[in-house]
Order: C-alpha cells, then sequence, then structure tokens
C-alpha cells in the first residue's frame, strides 16, 4: 500500500504539478525576505532566505526527474533542508501563538505550506540517490548558515514575542539541523532505505 502510494509521486504528471506549486511558493518566499534581504550585508544574502532557497533546490529536483535525472548533491540539499526549515517554521509560528502574539491567516498559510515542505521531501526520499559524501557537504553548509543566522544574527525575523528567547532559537536550530541529517541519511544512503525509480 504504502509503496504504490510513493510510486504515484514518481509519475510525471505528479513531477510537473509539484513543480508549478513549488515554483511561485519559491519566488513568493524570496519576495517575502525581500525587505530584510534589501538590510542584509551583500556577503550574507546567500545565506538569508532559508525556506525559498530550500524549496529551490527541490525545483531542481523535479526538473531532474523530469529529465530522467538524478543530481544528488541538490536532492541532498533540497532534502535537508526541506526539512529542517519546514518544521522550523512551523516550529516558530506555533510558539508565536503561544507566547501571546495574534496570530492571521499568513500564519496558519506559513504553517501549512511549510510542514507540506518537509513532507514532500520525505514523500521523495526513495528516488533519491544521495551518498555519504553529498550529507557531509550539505553538513556544512547547513550548520555554515546556522552560525550566519545565530553568531552574525542573519536569522529570519521572528515574532516580536519570541525576540527574547533567540539564543535558545538557535540552540534549537543547530539540532534541527543534526535531525534533519540524520533523517535524510536514515531515508536514502542506509542499505534499508526503499529504493523507488522515477517513470521515464
Amino acid at each position: 500500500m504504502l509503496h504504490a502510494l510513493l510510486r504515484l509521486f514518481g509519475k510525471k504528471p505528479m513531477l510537473i504539478m509539484l513543480l508549478l506549486i513549488n515554483i511561485p511558493g519559491t519566488i513568493y518566499g524570496y519576495m517575502w525576505y525581500s525587505s530584510q534581504l534589501a538590510r542584509t550585508p551583500d556577503i550574507f544574502l546567500p545565506f538569508v532566505p532559508d525556506s525559498p532557497t530550500a524549496s529551490l533546490f527541490f525545483v531542481f529536483v523535479l526538473i531532474a526527474f523530469l529529465l530522467g535525472r538524478n543530481w544528488p548533491l541538490i536532492e541532498a540539499l533540497a532534502a535537508v533542508t526541506l526539512i529542517k526549515y519546514g518544521i522550523w517554521a512551523v516550529v516558530m509560528n506555533v510558539a508565536a501563538g503561544y507566547v501571546g502574539d495574534p496570530l492571521n491567516w499568513r500564519h496558519y498559510m506559513l504553517i501549512f505550506s511549510h510542514a507540506g515542505m518537509a513532507l514532500q521531501a520525505v514523500l521523495y526520499a526513495p528516488y533519491y540517490r544521495i551518498k555519504p559524501w553529498h550529507l557531509a557537504v550539505v553538513a556544512v553548509w547547513t550548520v555554515h548558515n546556522d552560525i550566519i543566522d545565530y553568531v552574525f544574527m542573519m536569522h529570519p525575523t521572528v515574532s516580536y514575542g519570541l525576540m527574547p528567547y533567540v539564543t535558545q532559537i538557535g540552540y534549537f536550530t543547530f539540532w534541527l539541523s543534526i535531525f534533519s541529517l540524520v533523517t535524510v541519511y536514515g531515508l536514502t544512503v542506509r542499505k534499508q532505505a526503499l529504493r523507488l525509480e522515477i517513470e521515464r
């Protein structure tokens, strides 16, 4: 049953549909960061728009699948960052509500869209062809991004009520990076991982 469901995601109509969802979502994500990017020093620009960059990686993964190809390093970057920032955004928005910040439709849109980001990374895990060295490279990228965010304080904007907890958020984010790397390893690299082929 699970295998049959997962095979649906390897079919071209599904790939095209997800591409048509992820491209506008990625563009919207970069627009969401526009005000922060405008005041970000040039050297940090590649590391600030976390979520849209994660979905951009996945756009390239989907394009490769449609071309009948695998680009494993991009797959690793997409999988780890989609899980990491998908979960991060859900937790931050829920936490904002918990500390008393009012939540509006945008917060709920962010919760559901970012949950979808993490979910699609997991659903496509059987189609990735990631090797350990790909994850090693992604680990450097991911932890380096955490340093940029929470040492140089280029982290995504959080709600007013969460600002006193930025140190704790940084600590949580670092361990979320580790969790995401371990999850992708378990889903793709270990010998028992499920392997499926994209429909040619």
